[in-house]
């Protein structure tokens, strides 16, 4: 009765409205936060999706590139090579003897091939195109036919001689080699025979806490976006200032990684290579040394 005299009943009835309306705007908020996370998730897959199927498409253009008017020549066999089974094949390849100029070495970049190599390798001149960037070993009596696709190549050269003309440097880490991994979230670098001759030691380690997903509530995507950009950002010139900080190396600087901050390395780095190296940093360095330490071996 008071608070009806009072006008207090029409204040108390707007109160309980308008709480109404508070609760059933941060329900919709939370729901509009819950879309705009899972649109976040959504798209983050995608772009991981899309890099691999970018990787794919790639492949498959070079390959469609390859193919012309003698399609129909085949590799009588392809194999990729590492560890032990690289060290074997190379020991074969080094042991064949032939007269003074019986054995054509070469390397053979995209999109050229020399008249020398071309005469040598003859029906087989499509399927060292399709190889190419690679290096050519055949010998005039033909008992010999390969190509190799090492991960260090050479500049392009073709030289006859009484074997073939093959440097471990393509194929195989040199002493004194320092091989960088490079993640959003994760920088290793290793030197090749530091410590002990034959074998990586891990000489330094960044990890970076860089946010992977959006989570709901907190700040905007747009925000996130620029916080986890920022994060990258730091995390990119903390490693490069970890490889300027390491003792000039005599031998040579791969770096490889995740394709969006390579291209931070590449002015400093003498080959670079994208590789899918995750987990633990030890065997994620383990694993990309293995993915970057491996020869396309084709059969002509």
């Amino acid at each position: 009765m008071l608070d009806e005299l009072l006008g207090r009943a029409e204040l108390k009835e707007r109160i309980a409205d308008l709480e109404a309306e508070v609760g059933h705007l941060e329900a919709r908020y939370e729901a509009e936060s819950d879309r705009r996370a899972e649109a976040v998730r959504a798209r983050q897959e995608a772009e991981e999706r899309v890099n691999r199927l970018e990787d794919r498409i790639a492949d498959l253009e070079g390959r469609l590139e390859a193919v012309d008017d003698d399609d129909e020549v085949s590799f009588r066999g392809r194999e990729t090579l590492a560890g032990e089974r690289l060290h074997s094949v190379l020991a074969r390849l080094r042991s064949l003897e032939t007269d003074a100029e019986g054995a054509l070495t070469a390397f053979v970049a995209p999109d050229s091939l020399p008249d020398v190599v071309a005469d040598a390798v003859g029906d087989g001149a499509p399927l060292v195109r399709r190889a190419a960037p690679c290096l050519v070993c055949v010998d005039d009596a033909g008992l010999v036919a390969v190509t190799l696709a090492p991960p260090a190549p050479p500049d392009p050269f073709a030289t006859w001689s009484d074997g073939f003309e093959l440097d471990d440097g393509w194929f195989l880490p040199r002493t004194g080699d320092v091989l960088a991994l490079v993640r959003s979230d994760l920088f290793v670098v290793g030197q090749y025979g530091s410590d002990r001759d034959g074998e990586w030691s891990v000489v330094d380690t960044i990890e970076s806490d860089v946010k992977s997903t959006h989570s709901k509530g907190g700040f905007s995507q747009g925000r996130f976006e620029r916080r986890r950009d920022a994060q990258v950002d730091e995390h990119v010139d903390q490693s490069l200032d970890a490889l300027d900080a390491l003792a000039p190396a005599p031998g040579r600087l791969v770096v490889v990684g995740e394709k969006t901050v390579l291209g931070a390395f590449e002015a400093r780095a003498d080959y670079v290579a994208r590789v899918d190296a995750t987990g633990d940093p030890r065997a994620a360095f383990e694993a990309a040394v293995d993915d970057f330490f491996t020869t396309r071996l084709s059969l002509l």
